[in-house]
C-alpha cells in the first residue's frame, strides 16, 4: 500500500477562510504516527492537461491553468484564483492517479487528499477544481485497460459533477450516499443515490449503506473501486447535517473496505470532505480511514 500527499501546496487563503487546510499535513503526521514508514509516501506528479482533458471541457482546463475564470466561477469554488491553487488541484488528482495505479499492484492505496466531487465537466464549486475520481477512472480505463469502475461515495454531500460527468457511461458506476437537504441543492442523477435525513445516526446509516453496496455490486463487475471517504457525515461537522459518531465512520469504513477485499476488487481511497468544529476531529477520522484499511489489506494490528 502506498500513500500520496500533496498537503506541500498550500493555497493561500484568506483569514479566516472555512476550509481546513491544515488537516491534510495533519493526517500525514497522524499517519507516521501510526507506523506508517516515511518511504511508503509518495508525492504526486501534477495530473497532466491529457488527463484532465478526460473528464473536462478543454477550454474550462485552459481558464483555469492561465487564470482566465469569472468573478462569479471563483465564486462558485471557493478559492481565490492563484497559480498555487492550479498546482494544488492537479496535483491532488494526481495524487488519485497514482493510488488508483498503486491499488491494482497493492490492493489498496490512498490519496491523503481528493475527493473533489463538486466539479463538473466545464465547472468548479464546492471546493473542487477538477473532478479526481472521474479524472483517474477513465484514465485507468485507457493506460491500464480496466474495464468496469466502480465510484462509492460516502462524502456527506451528493458527488453531483461526479455523476454528471460519467452520466451514460456504463463502464463507470457512481453511487452516492448523502445528505438528502444539504449541498448542493440542485442534485444531480447518480447510477445510484441513497439520499438520507438530517441527523440520521449510525444505525439507520449502515442499514442504508449496506444495501446500497449490495445493489451496487449487484449491478456491476467492477475491476477497481475508488471510494470517497468523506469525514464530513460526523456528528459534529460544520457542514455536515448527518449525526454519525466517529464509531459509526469506522463502521463505514470496515463495510465498504471488506466488500471490495472480499470481492477481490482493488481500491484507491480519497479523504474528501470534513468540516469538524474540532479540525483534531477530522483528522481522527480520515487516519482511523487509513488504519482500516492497513487492516484489511496488510493484517495491520
Amino acid at each position: 500500500m502506498q500513500f500520496y500527499y500533496a498537503d506541500t501546496f498550500v493555497l493561500p487563503l484568506p483569514p479566516g477562510h472555512r476550509f481546513p487546510m491544515e488537516k491534510y499535513s495533519g493526517l500525514r503526521q497522524a499517519i507516521l504516527a501510526q507506523g506508517v514508514s516515511p518511504d511508503r509516501l509518495r508525492l504526486p506528479d501534477a495530473a497532466t492537461r491529457e488527463e484532465l482533458l478526460r473528464a473536462h471541457d478543454p477550454t474550462y482546463v485552459d481558464r483555469v491553468i492561465e487564470g482566465r475564470l469569472t468573478e462569479a466561477e471563483i465564486r462558485r469554488i471557493g478559492f481565490p484564483w492563484s497559480p498555487q491553487m492550479v498546482e494544488r488541484s492537479r496535483r491532488s488528482a494526481g495524487a488519485t492517479l497514482g493510488a488508483c495505479r498503486s491499488a491494482l499492484t497493492y490492493g489498496c492505496s490512498i490519496n491523503l487528499a481528493g475527493g473533489t466531487h463538486h466539479a463538473g465537466y466545464d465547472s468548479g464549486s464546492g471546493f473542487c477544481v477538477f473532478n479526481d475520481a472521474a479524472i483517474a477512472a477513465r484514465a485507468m480505463q485507457v493506460e491500464q485497460g480496466i474495464g468496469q469502475v466502480l465510484i462509492i461515495d460516502c462524502d456527506v454531500h451528493q458527488g453531483d459533477g461526479t455523476a454528471r460527468i460519467l452520466a451514460g457511461d456504463d463502464s463507470v458506476f457512481t453511487f452516492s450516499i448523502h445528505g438528502a437537504r444539504n449541498f448542493p441543492f440542485d442534485k444531480a442523477v447518480s447510477d445510484l443515490d441513497i439520499e438520507l435525513e438530517d441527523s440520521t445516526g449510525d444505525a439507520a446509516y449502515l442499514a442504508a449503506l449496506e444495501e446500497g453496496l449490495a445493489t451496487a455490486f449487484a449491478r456491476t463487475s467492477p475491476e477497481l473501486a475508488i471510494y470517497l471517504a468523506g469525514a464530513d457525515p460526523y456528528i459534529d461537522d460544520r457542514l455536515g447535517r448527518l449525526g454519525l459518531s466517529m464509531a459509526g465512520l469506522q463502521a463505514r469504513d470496515e463495510k465498504v473496505l471488506h466488500s471490495c477485499r472480499q470481492r477481490g476488487i482493488p481500491v484507491a481511497i480519497a479523504m474528501a470532505g470534513g468540516y469538524a468544529r474540532q479540525i483534531e476531529d477530522t483528522v481522527a477520522i480520515h487516519a482511523a480511514t487509513v488504519a482500516c484499511a492497513r487492516r484489511l489489506f496488510e493484517g495491520t494490528p
